[in-house]
C-alpha cells in the first residue's frame, strides 16, 4: 500500500508519538522522519523499506492505512488488535 505523507503525520498523531518515538519504534533515523514529514504533497522520496519499517510500527500500535480512493488512517479498537469477536 502506498502511505503518504500525510498519512504518516495522522498516524502519529493518532498514536501521540512525537517524531522522535516513531524514529525508535520504526528504526529509522529520526532525520529521515524529518525530512519525510517536510516534504508537502510531493511523493516521499525514500527507499520502499525505509517507508515500510514506518508503516509496520504504526501497524503494530494499532493503525491501519486506508488506500484510495480516500487514503487515511484510522485507529483499530482494541477487539481488533487482537482478532478477538465484540461480544
Amino acid at each position: 500500500m502506498l502511505v503518504i505523507v500525510r498519512q504518516i503525520r495522522a498516524a502519529r498523531s493518532l498514536v501521540g508519538w512525537e517524531q522522535n518515538d516513531l524514529a525508535i519504534r520504526s528504526g529509522v533515523a529520526v532525520s529521515t522522519i524529518r525530512r519525510i514529514e517536510g516534504l508537502q504533497e510531493a511523493p516521499i522520496s525514500a527507499h520502499f523499506e525505509t517507508i515500510e519499517k514506518i508503516r509496520r510500527a504504526f501497524e503494530r500500535a494499532g493503525i491501519e492505512f486506508l488506500g484510495y480512493p480516500c487514503p487515511g488512517v484510522r485507529l483499530r479498537l482494541a477487539e481488533d488488535q487482537n482478532n478477538t469477536p465484540a461480544s
